[in-house]
């Protein structure tokens, strides 16, 4: 593999950055007609590859791109999940080059999807090329590239339900989400739920002068961040009633055996800019963001927020709360003890609606598993050193609800670094990862 790519080096870059240069948005409706390019392009770059069928399949949202190559029913069959939509890429001033007009500085490509999740589905691709070309496929393959994964995935798991037999495969292999160093690959074996909630408070039915009603009616901004600071105690532990019923504490053993992945706590304030972390007490960094769920307020707003001044108390004011969630955690329960508790805790003098947005289980993977060896041994091969199973602190909600239509395990083979700043300005990624990446998947069909 490794001399293929360097053979194809430039036409690889090419075909990625025809990729990368579609704006799929899947957030925005102006970009609708995008995701109809980015998948029509999918198709085209699987079909070239040695897919022996690609099609674009609509669903309620945005479509699906599934292809295939069938070798023999009875050869194991590899099903590749990844998705090609994109986060926006507000705030513009902070990029330093066009996000959808990919450049290489430093040994990376700079460029929303870079890394999230073009890059890393583009690998799956050129691997199945290669093995394609050079006469080395001995499984069947089936693809699914999906355009909603970044708004939660609303449409994908009725698709998948209504094609099941269509999907039958033994794994499902993903590229996602980030190793922890170059020098340290890892795979994850697990990754968190999501529940994903919008709230509103109101105090009065319009916007009043804040020198005639300031200190006489409740300002629901300030109301707003009192129920929020009350949701997470001085210990870091979520306070809604019935949060932790269902998380699995994890033993010391395992707790240890996470701990062997190598972690810097300096080096990580220093690359965050920060003095000092902070969460739940009793727990290390890499637990909280790996096995212990969370609440974090992602968005608040209200009242006047425009250049210069003007005096008002706001009559509404608006928040986004996610709450990542560990494995057996439920994401719709989650979701209604949280609408329960906030409204409970809501005072007379305002009113309080909670509007879910979208959510999903998380999940782990045993490490003893074929798929999960395979993968082991191909990333040693590539990498010069055994990676270390760990568990991610994001989520793909999806990939639980395909594991439960399909019951078949996810195996994340992520390829990502810390460095590459998906979802934030100048995402990037790179080049040396995205080849180790294609040569690493192309072992693991050698050895699965």
């Amino acid at each position: 593999m490794k001399q293929y790519i360097q053979t194809n080096k430039d036409r690889f870059l090419e075909e990625l950055f025809s990729l990368l240069r579609i704006p799929s948005v899947s957030s925005k409706a102006q970009h609708r007609p995008d995701m109809q390019r980015c998948a029509e392009r999918l198709v085209e770059l699987l079909l070239q590859a040695g897919a022996d069928q690609a099609e674009i399949c609509p669903t309620e949202g945005h479509p699906v791109v599934f292809g295939s190559r069938l070798i023999d029913p009875a050869l194991p069959t590899v099903l590749v999940y990844g998705h090609y939509d994109v986060q926006p890429v507000e705030p513009l001033e902070l990029w330093k080059s066009d996000p959808f007009e990919p450049v290489i500085r430093d040994e990376a490509i700079y460029a929303r999807g870079a890394n999230d999740d073009k890059g890393q589905l583009f690998m799956h691709i050129k691997a199945f090329e290669f093995l394609c070309k050079e006469g080395k496929l001995r499984h069947n393959v089936k693809f699914i590239f999906e355009g909603e994964e970044e708004i939660g995935s609303p449409s994908l798991a009725k698709w998948a339900s209504e094609n099941k037999d269509r999907l039958a495969a033994d794994i499902i292999l993903v590229s996602d989400t980030t190793m922890i160093s170059e020098a340290v690959p890892s795979i994850n074996c697990g990754m968190r739920g999501l529940s994903y909630v919008e709230v509103k408070v109101t105090g009065p039915d319009k916007d009043l002068h804040s020198g005639h009603y300031g200190g006489a009616v409740a300002n629901p901004i300030n109301v707003l961040c009192d129920m929020i600071s009350s949701l997470i105690d001085k210990d870091g532990r979520i306070t809604v009633k019935g949060f932790y019923d269902d998380v699995v504490e994890l033993s010391r053993e395992d707790r240890d055996k996470l701990a062997r992945a190598p972690f810097d706590l300096e080096e990580y304030k220093k690359f965050l800019d920060i003095k000092q972390v902070k969460g739940e007490a009793g727990y290390t960094t890499m637990e909280r963001t790996g096995i212990r769920p969370c609440l974090d307020v992602n968005g608040i707003w209200g009242g006047y927020t425009g250049e210069g001044a003007k005096t008002v108390l706001p009559s509404e004011a608006h928040a986004k709360i996610s709450m990542r969630l560990v494995p057996n955690q439920d994401s719709e329960t989650i979701t209604r003890l949280f609408t329960e508790h906030f409204k409970a805790i809501a005072p007379d003098y305002v009113k309080v609606e909670v509007t879910p947005h979208h959510g999903g289980n998380g999940f782990l993977i045993p490490i003893s598993s074929p798929a999960y060896q395979a993968a082991s041994r191909a990333m040693t091969e590539v990498y010069g050193i055994e990676p270390v199973p760990s568990r991610g602190g994001g989520s793909i909600p999806i990939l639980a609800d395909l594991q439960r239509i399909l019951g078949i395990d996810p195996l994340l083979m992520g390829f990502g670094l810390e460095r590459d700043t998906i979802h934030s300005p100048n995402e990037s990624y790179l080049l040396k990862q995205l080849y180790a990446g294609m040569q690493a998947i192309a072992l693991f069909y050698q050895y699965y």
